[in-house]
């Protein structure tokens, strides 16, 4: 069984679709795009935002950049704890590090506000190592995170003993860039069968399937 282990953050630990979608949604009202319903905005979740700026709403990218400014205006002062656990994590991880596994986070968020999130519901505590991107974004993109990941553990890219869990494609394709399994759960946002088609190596629909999976001596 895998001894590293790398989990994302939005969508695999937590539910973070109210503080991201409101916060996009006061970031395009910002060019006077009004979104009545931040519902329609979950596909922000996950990917880096100034690409997702610019390929959901067709900012520039200099637009991108300024949209991502008035985003965090928001988000750091509002919508960074609105956002939920999900169940069964915080029992999970206590499990994974009485079994003696090192577990990291690797998100395309900025790591200052990982590190805030995982401390405000108390989950920093199972954490051996917590990568997240730059704020300029110049580390943002999921091969990266994960290289850098690999980097602080002491580990090599093609390791055949750690594994990447997330919610999207993102998470899954930054893996095989970087020669490691994935384990895609559909606990996020994906659309069915993203998970699949992305190439995930496992996949699994609930918290209990994936923590039964890794929580296996075999």
């Amino acid at each position: 069984m895998y001894q590293y282990l790398l989990f994302d953050l939005d969508g695999t630990l937590t539910n973070p679709k109210e503080g991201i979608t409101k916060s996009v949604q006061f970031a395009l009202r910002h060019f006077g795009i009004e979104i009545t319903d931040p519902d329609t905005l979950t596909p922000y979740i996950g990917p880096p935002l100034i690409p997702s700026f610019m390929d959901f709403h067709g900012l520039t990218h200099r637009q991108a950049e300024e949209a991502l400014q008035v985003y965090r205006q928001r988000f750091e002062s509002v919508g960074l704890f609105e956002n939920k656990v999900l169940d069964g994590i915080p029992e999970m991880l206590c499990a994974l590090k009485q079994k003696g596994r090192f577990i990291a986070v690797a998100s395309s968020k900025p790591e200052a506000y990982v590190r805030r999130i995982l401390e405000h519901f108390d989950l920093l505590q199972y954490f051996d190592e917590v990568v997240g991107a730059s704020m300029d974004e110049k580390l943002s993109a999921k091969k990266d995170i994960i290289n850098e990941a690999l980097r602080r553990m002491g580990r090599a890219s093609g390791d055949r003993d750690i594994l990447m869990i997330g919610d999207r494609m993102h998470d899954v394709e930054g893996a095989k860039l970087c020669g490691l399994d994935s384990l895609g759960i559909y606990t996020g946002f994906a659309p069915e069968g993203e998970l699949e088609k992305a190439g995930a190596t496992y996949v699994f629909h609930t918290i209990k399937e994936m923590a039964d999976f890794l929580l296996r001596d075999e």
